[in-house]
């Protein structure tokens, strides 16, 4: 096949054109040429701005084009305007943040949107950027009709996840020591290996899929905080002595929701209760698969290590370590009287 891919220098874009290469199909990078140059060498790039540079597209075809990197509804419509009589299939990729809230569980592809007062905004931030994909996905339906695969992701890990959301846990544990834990062992949580992601994209090109997917889970059996850890424990060879914290603990002082300690949600948070409990059937019909968990955190390891990353004293994420010895110093005083 011959595919376009809008963006493709980094974490999903990236992967995306990995799977692509790695299947044998012919693929055109379209970016601005300023991050990552040097990545695919063999691969065509052609050289724009999404928002009023997209002469490069004109006067060629492909089988489908990939949009990993759209995020307002004027940035999509004005590329699937271009495309419309370019490609067969147009794939976007969106977020499960487009649902209006997570108060049920197994929300599947049917749950309403989110809205926006102003749906002519463009600032894009933890109040918007839901609704705005929501949007755009929207806008790629109405340009062109039955032709669009739309693909949505939760919590998107491993290699090349500049987050930290997850690599926090295999990064911490790996220091050793003790380590606090927020919430149950038994927490559900949901993540999805970007690599896992971009090759059931591909396939999904390949089959000429349309329709809405939800794209999250790992595996067959619900992922839980403590296989998380433990799997981290092992494959980092960690001697770290993990802490679990209640929720009400650290929400009593201060502690922050997914900042402070990434991928937790406490149970008191009924608006985000089926935040990790997104339906994927759909997609598990169409054949997505996910690989080990072990090598997920493996790979997220070594790649923290090619990049030199793996000894920064803090990611983009965490509490500093005195502040977490003080919370789990606090936490074992407490329950020791």
């Amino acid at each position: 096949m011959k595919l376009l891919v809008l963006g493709g220098t980094v974490f999903v874009g990236k992967h995306i054109v990995q799977a692509a290469l790695d299947k044998g199909h012919e693929v055109t990078m379209f970016n601005r040429g300023q991050t990552n140059a040097d990545l695919f060498p063999g691969v065509e790039k052609l050289t724009g701005d999404r928002d009023n540079g997209l002469d490069a597209l004109r006067g060629r075809s492909w089988d489908a084009v990939i949009d990993p990197s759209a995020y307002v509804p004027r940035i999509a419509g004005q590329s699937a305007e271009l495309l419309r009589d370019a490609v067969e299939r147009y794939i976007f990729v969106s977020s499960i943040s487009v649902y209006r809230d997570f108060a049920a569980a197994s929300i599947d592809e049917r749950y309403p949107a989110g809205t926006l007062d102003d749906d002519s905004t463009e600032q894009v931030d933890g109040e918007t950027y839901g609704p705005l994909k929501a949007l755009c996905e929207r806008v790629l339906e109405e340009k062109l009709p039955g032709r669009v695969l739309t693909v949505r992701p939760g919590l998107i890990v491993g290699p090349d996840d500049r987050t930290d959301r997850f690599t926090y846990w295999p990064w911490r544990i790996r220091q050793g020591g003790r380590t606090l834990i927020p919430g149950k062992k038994d927490k559900v949580i949901q993540i999805i290996d970007v690599r896992d992601l971009a090759e059931w994209i591909v396939r999904m090109a390949e089959q000429r899929a349309a329709g809405v997917y939800n794209a999250v889970g790992l595996g067959d059996a619900p992922l839980t905080m403590g296989r998380l850890a433990e799997t981290a424990r092992e494959v980092a060879g960690s001697a770290a002595e993990f802490v679990w914290i209640d929720d009400s603990f650290l929400l009593e002082r201060n502690v922050l929701p997914f900042s402070d300690f990434p991928l937790w949600l406490p149970e008191s948070e009924a608006l985000h209760a089926g935040f990790y409990r997104i339906s994927c059937e759909k997609a598990l019909r169409e054949g997505l698969a996910f690989r080990p968990l072990s090598r997920t955190i493996e790979d997220t390891l070594h790649w923290l290590e090619r990049t030199g990353r793996a000894d920064v004293p803090a990611l983009r994420v965490g509490l500093p370590r005195e502040r977490e010895q003080e919370l789990i110093e606090e936490w074992l005083r407490n329950r020791s009287q």
